[in-house]
This record gives C-alpha cells, sequence and structure tokens, in this order.
C-alpha cells in the first residue's frame, strides 16, 4: 500500500461516512401511561426512558405514540398510521388498561393486540410488549388476562415485561402514595422513574436486537496507480 493511499484511508475513517451509524429510532405505543398524562412534559415515560436509555450511552430517540384513553381497539386502528409517521427501528406496545378500567372483554383485548403486534413487526421490527396490571376479584377473569401477555409475546417473539406497575407493587404501602397522581391511578413523576428503572433493562435487550451495523461502511474509492 502507497503512502498516498494510507492517506487517504485514514482520511476516510475521520471523516462522517466512519462515523456510528444513525440513532435507534423507539416507538412507544400505548395510552395514557405512555403518552405521560398528568405530567409536564420532560416528567413522562418517554422522555424519562429516553434520558435512562441515554445515561447508559445508547444513542436513542424514543418517539411517543401514547394516546390517553385510548384502549387495544384504537391502538388497532392508528397503529399503521403511527408506524409510517415515525419510522422506528424497534416498537413497545404497551395498551390494554382502559379495555379492563371499562370492562370490555380479555378477548378482545388480546385479538387487538394480535394485530397491533402483527402490523408493528411486519417490516421485522423488534418488539416489546408491556403487559398491565391484573384485576381483582374473579380468579378465571384475572387468569383470562394474565395469559395474553405471555401468549402474544411467545406468538410474536416479542420481549416481554409483564407488568408496567410492578416497581410500584413492590414497594412498602405506605411509599405508594407518592408514586402516584392524585386519581390514584397514573404515576407521578416520581413513580415514572420507578417504573423506567425497572423497564429499561428490557429497553436496552430490544436495542440489541435493532439489526444495524455499528460501523457504516464507506464506498470504495479508486486511488492513482504508483507511488
Amino acid at each position: 500500500m502507497t503512502l498516498r493511499t494510507l492517506s487517504l484511508a485514514a482520511a476516510l475513517c475521520a471523516a462522517p461516512v466512519c462515523a456510528l451509524a444513525d440513532q435507534v429510532r423507539i416507538l412507544a405505543f400505548g395510552d395514557s401511561l405512555t403518552a405521560g398524562y398528568g405530567l409536564k412534559p420532560n416528567e413522562g415515560l418517554v422522555p424519562q426512558l429516553q434520558d435512562w436509555l441515554r445515561a447508559r450511552g445508547h444513542d436513542v430517540v424514543v418517539l411517543n405514540g401514547g394516546l390517553s384513553g385510548d384502549t387495544t381497539a384504537g391502538g388497532r386502528v392508528r397503529i399503521g398510521y403511527s408506524l409510517a409517521r415515525h419510522k422506528p427501528d424497534a416498537v413497545i406496545v404497551e395498551l390494554g388498561g382502559n379495555d379492563l378500567i371499562f370492562g370490555l372483554s380479555p378477548k378482545g383485548a388480546e385479538d387487538n393486540l394480535d394485530s397491533i403486534l402483527s402490523q408493528a413487526g411486519a417490516d421485522d421490527h423488534p418488539l416489546l410488549l408491556v403487559g398491565i396490571a391484573q384485576p381483582g376479584g374473579d380468579e378465571a377473569v384475572r387468569q383470562q388476562w394474565a395469559d395474553i401477555w405471555p401468549r402474544l409475546a411467545k406468538k410474536h417473539d416479542a420481549l416481554l415485561y409483564a407488568n408496567l406497575y410492578a416497581p410500584l407493587f413492590d414497594l412498602p404501602p405506605s411509599e405508594v402514595p407518592a408514586m402516584l397522581q392524585a386519581d390514584r391511578t397514573h404515576a407521578s413523576a416520581q413513580g415514572i422513574k420507578l417504573i423506567v428503572d425497572g423497564l429499561g433493562p428490557q429497553v436496552e435487550a430490544l436495542i440489541g436486537q435493532v439489526d444495524q451495523p455499528r460501523f457504516k461502511t464507506p464506498a470504495p474509492v479508486s486511488t492513482p496507480t504508483g507511488g
């Protein structure tokens, strides 16, 4: 290799073409828990999760596809638009809580989530399915809801985080009120921080599934012959 060729190679590797690949785009698709209902713009799940990931060295942008009050039926209708709009590399799906609150059937919720995951994974996007807290009362109904998320995660080869609020449920009862807003349903900013600490490692695993080369390969460059 001539001195001129060595100099050219060094220049190429110092240029943007040898920079890290584009940042990973993650669509967080869900309801008010994803949207950040009742919180300041920087306090919701999406901004706190993005900050958590960037603090650990991930070049990532988390895109807010949350809609307060949405059900799985609504998500089934709008997932295609959200994918076209945001063009993500990976997708987090968090829906079902409002179906439960409104007394909708677990079978209907599962059918809708099945469609959402099919659409979201159509272009081989890695998927993370986030479950919800299970209802109290009738054990049979509770089990019907509990079975939805692991069954769908297996069917769609998705990562699974079984209960978004699990970190709050692990707290002593006396500490839970500070983690919730006044409605006793939505997490406070402090509660979101705790939720992100629990959810974050699974999102890191999701990032690891994104099929993206670490470095961009420079195009071949013709060099003069001779010394």
